[in-house]
């Protein structure tokens, strides 16, 4: 019988055998550095700190489940990806990975530019003082008055994603008597070695313009020709949780020649190319992803060989990372509930949070760690699944991973790399409240988002009556 024709559903036939999982550390209590925040550690009872803050105390406080955002990494990410590209490049947090107004400000007091793709993400930023013209603005299908919002308010760029979003933004950019700076957003055909779901660069999907067949060509021709519009450059994004630099060698390779096809068509050299985000990072210890400055050399590289082979002025880069900014630098805390062993299988372990804390799992069929956190054991490992609380066979916080043997209902436990998408992503499913986001400085902690309150009774509703 095959697994998608298992009885009980495909999930239930989702057994791994023996060697499909790493082999556990030598040690479970050692906290690899790759995966936690950098002032993530162990203080002398063993229980996990950070900024020397220990969880016991961030739990009574907090809670949990909830997540926990060291600021000092935080903004150690932003200085080295600014320092990696220099001023004659931009670097452009994604604000969907995580917004919030403090990190708003952290943005701002570090130099960086934000990416944001939607109305409230906008207003997050102009709220918390991030200067309109430090604002790039993304979105497949922008509203009027998301567009009429980000015009107004001055954003530095509007990235057109679509033929009918490039008459849009120059109609609402005339009325306002405004000449709107924008890119355009291609679509190049590279195939980036990520999920189906979090892939974006190949044709059929729904971002952008396609080179193929000459669309991105005729977007471009439509927008040097609109009074209202300042075309500055192109943009292409193949995709998330990317090592492989191939594909934006490809990809980079793509846009330069649709750069030259418009100084030829145009006598026009647009002066500047987004090369997205999408860079990866270390979910496991397994993962190996590069540092900013490796980034910073290898795309600019690839765009200066592929400029002089074109015989263009090299553009201005633009890069977004935001996972692999915001990604390692939280873990979410969760309190053990129920352990359930299957014999010749693995443990079950319940928390009290899920997937309506972390989708990514049960979405992308994301890996992640966990750590025992409380305190430190030297029991036998066993191999675990950490699960959620809610009503699905598919509420998995972490698939497969080896905890200590004596893990007892109680025991908190953490799973590190979660500041990215988790709390965006985060739902009331079940009418679980949405966790907090708590960071500060080191020696001190405050909500960043704060747990969804309790919701009111509801009120009867007859014949569309609220009674």
């Amino acid at each position: 019988m095959s697994r998608s024709a298992h009885p009980a559903g495909p999930r239930h036939a989702d057994v791994l055998t023996e060697g499909h999982y790493s082999a556990p550390a030598a040690d479970l209590n050692v906290l690899d550095e790759k995966v936690w925040a950098r002032t993530v550690t162990r203080d002398a009872d063993g229980a996990l700190t950070v900024g020397g803050i220990a969880v016991a105390r961030l739990a009574e406080e907090f809670g949990t489940p909830a997540y926990f955002l060291d600021e000092s990494d935080f903004r150690a990410r932003c200085r080295a990806w600014a320092d990696a590209f220099g001023p004659d490049a931009d670097v452009f947090y994604a604000g969907k990975a995580f917004l919030s107004r403090a990190v708003v400000r952290w943005l701002k007091e570090e130099g960086l530019n934000l990416d944001v793709c939607s109305g409230g993400e906008l207003t997050t930023a102009l709220d918390a003082g991030m200067p309109a013209e430090r604002i790039a603005f993304h979105g497949n299908n922008k509203t009027v008055a998301e567009i009429e919002k980000a015009v107004q308010a001055g954003v530095g760029r509007i990235v057109l994603d679509s033929f009918q979003e490039i008459v849009r933004v120059a109609h609402i950019a005339r009325g306002h008597g405004v000449r709107q700076r924008v890119q355009i957003r291609v679509t190049v055909g590279v195939e980036a070695h990520t999920h189906e779901f979090i892939a974006t660069a190949h044709e059929d999907q729904k971002f952008g313009i396609a080179l193929a067949d000459g669309q991105a060509a005729e977007a471009v021709r439509r927008a040097l020709g609109l009074d209202s519009l300042e075309l500055i450059g192109i943009h292409s994004h193949i995709g998330s949780q990317i090592f492989d630099m191939a594909g934006f060698e490809v990809s980079a390779r793509r846009v330069v020649q649709l750069l030259a096809e418009v100084r030829d068509e145009h006598g026009v050299e647009l002066p500047e190319i987004d090369l997205g985000g999408g860079l990866g990072i270390a979910y496991t210890s397994e993962d190996d992803p590069r540092e900013p400055h490796e980034i910073a050399k290898a795309l600019s590289d690839i765009v200066t060989r592929e400029c002089e082979a074109a015989k263009l002025r090299t553009p201005r880069i633009s890069v977004e990372p935001g996972r692999a900014i915001v990604g390692p630098t939280a873990f979410t805390l969760y309190e053990v509930g129920t352990i359930k062993p299957l014999e010749g299988l693995r443990t079950y372990v319940s928390v009290d949070g899920g997937m309506s804390d972390n989708i990514r799992t049960a979405l992308y069929d994301a890996e992640y760690s966990v750590a025992l956190v409380s305190r430190t054991s030297d029991a036998e490992p066993m191999l675990v699944r950490v699960v959620g609380k809610h009503c699905e066979s598919g509420d998995i916080v972490v698939k497969d991973a080896f905890l200590p043997a004596d893990l007892a209902p109680g025991d908190l436990i953490a799973v590190p790399a979660t500041g990215a998408y988790c709390r965006s992503m985060a739902s009331n499913y079940n009418h679980a409240l949405r966790p907090p986001v708590v960071g500060g400085p080191a020696g001190a902690a405050g909500p960043h988002r704060r747990r969804d309150a309790r919701a009111a009774k509801p009120r009867l509703v007859l014949g569309g009556v609220n009674k």
